[in-house]
């Protein structure tokens, strides 16, 4: 019982400082290096000052890496881990980077261009999340009203995280506090909440200090994430319950979005 229990608290920390160490490396280079220079990863925050998104693209890195090879993880769910994330991921770098300028915000509005023909670049992330909590859902559940709900406890995690992305450490805060209570969890729950909390601390001070911030990438990655940890430590029931908590907040999401700005 000690080996057993010493394998899964192992497979947790693994994660965790593997996802830590991934993510410090890739901030360190993309810091060096930025893709398409440094400008385009540069943006005003909410008092003004210039900060950069390179804590986004690393956070995304390194949960996704670390999700994939922690230890004592099935391959279906490695590969539902790495494909989530990396997909949340992407489509919140595309919206960082090609949608900075644009002011519409929540799904009625990108809803509402699409009917008039326009492809939004939060339309892009809405049904890209979407389809990539589905698919992970696939990947983790057996019955198609398991699958559904799991697609919708990713994708509405990813959003709620972002959500809440509105000063420096709430994004941040918010998925330490969500993820804590799943690092008690046994198997592949326990390990899949340690990633995200792992990227998430490597980047803090940076995040807190004003100079960088994590963005729709590093949100959308990192609430994934914590959806896949959801995922896998529920039934139907709990998927339920989250589901229709997660789509709750994301009706409210001004209020919700006000109440993290204020707190």
């Amino acid at each position: 019982m000690v080996a057993v229990a010493g394998s899964r608290a192992s497979g947790r920390i693994s994660a965790l400082l593997g996802a830590a160490g991934a993510t410090r490396a890739a901030y360190s280079v993309l810091r060096k290096r930025p893709p398409g220079g440094a400008v385009l990863w540069e943006r005003k925050n909410y008092a003004g000052r210039i900060v950069d998104l390179h804590a986004g693209l690393a956070t995304a890195t390194g949960t996704a890496l670390a999700a994939a090879t922690a230890p004592g993880l099935p391959a279906r769910t490695r590969a539902a881990g790495a494909l989530a994330v990396l997909a949340a991921g992407a489509c919140g770098a595309y919206d960082d980077v090609f949608g900075a300028s644009d002011p519409r915000r929540g799904f009625r509005a990108h809803l509402s261009a699409l009917r008039h023909k326009e492809v939004t670049t939060g339309a892009v992330k809405l049904f890209g999340i979407g389809a990539a909590g589905l698919a992970a859902g696939t990947l983790l559940k057996e019955r198609p009203a398991d699958k559904l709900l799991a697609g919708v406890v990713i994708a509405g995690s990813a959003h709620l995280v972002n959500l809440l992305d509105v000063r420096p450490g709430r994004a941040a805060g918010a998925v330490l506090a969500i993820g804590a209570p799943g690092l008690l969890r046994r198997g592949p729950a326990g390990v899949l909440s340690a990633a995200p909390m792992g990227a998430v601390a490597a980047v803090l001070g940076d995040d807190v200090g004003e100079r960088t911030m994590i963005g729709d990438a590093g949100a959308h990655a990192l609430g994934a994430a914590l959806g896949l940890a959801i995922v896998t430590g529920n039934g139907r029931r709990g998927l339920a319950a989250h589901a229709a908590g997660l789509i709750a907040a994301a009706a409210a999401g001004d209020r919700v979005s006000r109440a993290a700005a204020a707190f």
